[in-house]
């Protein structure tokens, strides 16, 4: 079986050094910098950078990038493959597809799902359907 390295260094520039830990629900790499609720899933291959913050329950798919100073609210799932840009900020419950976008500074709004593969250009809030949460009992 392999294991995960619990540090993990990476040069982003000659000389210049980027440390990551792994976080204990989900193995993917977050920044000392960074907050992240210990309820927080970041799966393998993901990483939070510093000044970003995880609310609990939310969910950092595989290969996915959470910038500088994002956010991820609370219940959150983005999936894999997607770029939270710096200081993006992905609302409550909200759901981000895979392969997705988000600029600098752009908005998710809580309880909204954005599709996979969009690109939502900085500054910009995404238009995406909003999420349901009225389900009534069948009849």
């Amino acid at each position: 079986m392999r294991r995960i390295p619990r540090k993990v260094e990476i040069e982003h520039e000659p000389g210049k050094f980027t440390r990551y830990l792994r976080h204990d629900n989900g193995e993917g790499y977050v920044s000392p910098h960074a907050t992240v609720h210990p309820e927080a899933t970041i799966r393998p291959g993901a990483y939070v950078e510093a000044g970003a913050r995880v609310g609990a329950r939310a969910t950092v798919g595989r290969f996915s990038w959470v910038d500088v100073d994002a956010v991820v609210g609370q219940g959150a799932r983005v999936e894999e493959n997607v770029h939270v840009g710096v200081r993006g900020v992905v609302g409550n419950d909200a759901r981000v597809g895979s392969g997705t976008r988000l600029g600098a500074g752009s908005l998710v709004p809580a309880d909204t799902m954005v599709p996979a593969d969009a690109i939502v250009p900085d500054g910009e809030t995404a238009h995406g359907s909003r999420r349901r949460k009225d389900f009534g009992t069948a009849a």
